[in-house]
């Protein structure tokens, strides 16, 4: 099985003021960053943006995408990330591009985890991780069924199809403090993470 990575960078970052994608972490951007990370475990990776977002300049084989539809949610980039894999690809690892604290060995057990399920989740507490997840390509069609429908909730796909639901006691071993669920929100979270990186703010 071939796992690709889905970097999904068009959310609306109304709460940090500016684009995160282009949010300077260390000598490269965070969009950069988690893209260099997550390539050292998957490959191809596919950039989801806005359909009028600009983006830093990232690796030539990076497949770059965008949204079929605004504020539409994960589900729409889920669709257009998967839409743009390669045939060779059977699954990708699905993330922001906000999480700059990913670690690489978390992607490479997520995806080991996921078995024969359609999909493999982090969840918490009852509360699932659409975008800490590996997500199989036939999952497709239900994703676009449920945006027909405007049923724009991941929860809705996670019942739909096989779902692991992966817990923190499985993960412990390679992101003891999940690093990699930790998505920057606001400027405090921004200067945590770089403080936590051992970057100068």
């Amino acid at each position: 099985m071939i796992a690709g990575g889905i970097v999904l960078c068009g959310g609306r970052s109304t709460r940090m003021g500016v684009p995160k994608a282009t949010l300077p972490f260390g000598p490269e951007t965070m969009l950069q960053r988690v893209v260099r990370l997550l390539g050292g475990v998957v490959t191809p990776i596919v950039a989801v943006a806005a359909r009028e977002q600009l983006l830093p300049e990232l690796p030539e084989d990076v497949i770059i995408t965008r949204d079929e539809r605004e504020q539409r949610g994960p589900l729409e980039g889920l669709r257009a990330g998967l839409r743009a894999l390669p045939d060779s690809v059977d699954m990708a690892y699905v993330t922001s591009c906000d999480v700059p604290l990913l670690v690489p060995a978390f992607v490479a057990r997520m995806i080991e985890l996921m078995g024969d399920h359609d999909i493999a989740v982090m969840e918490i507490d009852g509360f699932a991780h659409p975008l800490s997840a590996v997500y199989r390509r036939d999952t497709l069609p239900h994703v676009e069924s449920l945006l027909a429908q405007d049923k724009l909730r991941p929860v809705f796909l996670f019942d739909a199809v096989r779902t692991r639901r992966v817990q923190p006691a499985e993960m412990t071993s390679v992101d003891p403090q999940l690093r990699t669920l930790r998505n920057l929100n606001t400027p405090e979270d921004y200067r945590a993470a770089l403080s936590d990186a051992g970057l100068p703010g």
